[in-house]
């Protein structure tokens, strides 16, 4: 798939103010210090059509972006670690929670993790939730050029470990760098296969 346009539409905290349009959405989430923002700027080959920052947990409301006219990338607030208050974490997961429980547009989650930790409890236990309330999702396993050719098959071969405790087989993944640009296409070419199925159905 080729991005030939990438447009910002809205932010908001409330579910049921989102886009009415029936268009699929694919939504973009990890812990907030994962790169998801560097991640879709390099989907999209665009600089700075998600803000990056210093300071982890900048994303803090759903932010919807049409891309090709076509379909919709959800980015949503970062989990743990941010700076903010309990409160204002109560907040985002309540909206979290919400928009994966209420919006009947979303088609798939991409669950940003990265690669250089071991699995991390928070990870495992959204991915969890996600199984359980029956809702798609991938991995991306990000910043893979900060690992060498070596510990990188490692580093997935030890996380697939893990997950085979919770889970019967592997989720669908995929490994990417924003700075290098790998893993662009897989993801882009997974989301065109499945709008294209959508047309059909």
């Amino acid at each position: 798939m080729k991005i030939s346009s990438a447009e910002f539409v809205m932010s908001n905290s409330d579910v049921d103010k989102c886009p009415k349009d029936k268009l699929p959405e694919y939504a973009f989430i990890g812990r907030s210090n994962v790169g998801k923002s560097s991640l879709i700027n390099m989907l999209t080959s665009r600089k700075s059509l998600a803000k990056t920052s210093g300071r982890p947990g900048k994303t803090q409301l759903i932010n919807h972006f049409i891309i090709n006219k076509t379909w919709f990338l959800v980015d949503l607030p970062g989990y743990g670690y941010a700076r903010v208050s309990k409160s204002s974490k109560k907040v985002f997961q309540k909206f979290i929670t919400a928009y994966f429980s209420k919006r009947v547009q979303l088609v798939s989650a991409f669950v940003l993790v990265d690669c250089r930790h071991e699995p991390q409890k928070i990870d495992l236990e959204f991915m969890q939730w996600l199984g359980e309330n029956q809702i798609p999702f991938s991995i991306i396993f990000t910043k893979s050029d900060k690992l060498s050719k070596n510990k990188l098959p490692a580093q997935i071969a030890a996380y697939t470990e893990e997950m085979l405790k919770y889970w019967e087989e592997m989720p669908n993944y995929f490994i990417t760098s924003s700075s290098s640009g790998l893993g662009k296409e897989d993801v882009l070419n997974y989301i065109a296969e499945i709008n294209s199925k959508l047309k059909k159905s």
